[in-house]
């Protein structure tokens, strides 16, 4: 019985070791990868490219997921903070909420759902069927028309809609505010006012623009890698959502700690 409890230790303490290995491998190729397409030569053009398939294609759900974005967040500060402080400071409460932790986090999961597995399945693509060889027979650099304009423009885009989101979560938080709550309209944005704050703005831009980067680096680097035909491509897509959205947590946990 105890050789057998010991024997299921020791493979629990393994795979958790290989595992931590493994993710720190991961972690320093995707900073490689990341280095490697920076320095790498830019075409304005393919980024513009981009960023429209990115960014602009990418509104319509980034204002959907904010608007309830803003009743999570109304719901959230009326039940937690509701009998303490009172309805009139509502506007405050959301804002703040919305600018630091729900508004990038949950925009940044929502992205990762939709950018990361549209970037590796496209690059994973051009893996599997050796386009991306071929531009390298050609001498031609893979990262600067693969890898780099995706991340530039994931790092410039996300920001952008962040802000675009943020108005959406603020005016649907106020909608359910005054209708659901009765909360006058001047109440509610004249409240926002009290405790606003520009470093909460900017620490919401800065976590939108380290969770741009995360979500479309982690969509290149899996599609980047990925081989073994359709199943491989298929394996790269899960796997780059899985890591995009894991990243995005532990870096709002951090960012939060140093910033917040």
């Amino acid at each position: 019985m105890q050789l057998a409890l010991k024997r299921g230790f020791d493979e629990i303490a393994e795979s958790f070791g290989a595992g931590a290995r493994e993710s720190f491998e991961r972690l320093g190729s995707m900073s490689l990868l990341l280095f490697r397409s920076f320095t790498a030569r830019q075409r304005f053009s393919f980024i513009v490219e981009q960023m429209v398939l990115i960014g602009v294609r990418s509104l319509g759900i980034v204002l959907l997921a904010s608007t309830f974005v803003g009743f999570i967040a109304t719901w959230q500060v009326k039940y937690l903070a509701g009998d303490v402080f009172g309805l009139r400071y509502l506007g405050t409460l959301v804002i703040r909420v919305t600018l630091t932790e729900l508004g990038p986090t949950l925009i940044g999961l929502v992205l990762a759902g939709r950018i990361a597995a549209k970037l590796a399945a496209e690059v994973g693509t051009m893996r599997v069927t050796e386009q991306i060889d071929a531009m390298t027979c050609l001498s031609l650099d893979p990262l600067g028309y693969v890898i780099s304009p995706r991340v530039i423009a994931g790092f410039t885009m996300v920001p952008v809609l962040f802000v675009f989101g943020c108005i959406a979560a603020i005016v649907s938080a106020q909608i359910l505010g005054t209708t659901a709550l009765g909360v006058p309209v001047y109440t509610f944005y004249n409240s926002m006012r009290l405790l606003f704050r520009m470093r909460d703005v900017a620490i919401g831009l800065f976590k939108s623009f380290a969770f741009g980067g995360l979500i479309t680096l982690s969509g290149c680097y899996f599609g980047y890698f990925a081989t073994g035909g359709a199943v491989g491509v298929g394996e790269a897509v899960r796997k780059a959502v899985v890591a995009a959205s894991i990243l995005i947590l532990i870096f709002n946990l951090i960012i939060s700690q140093l910033l917040v």
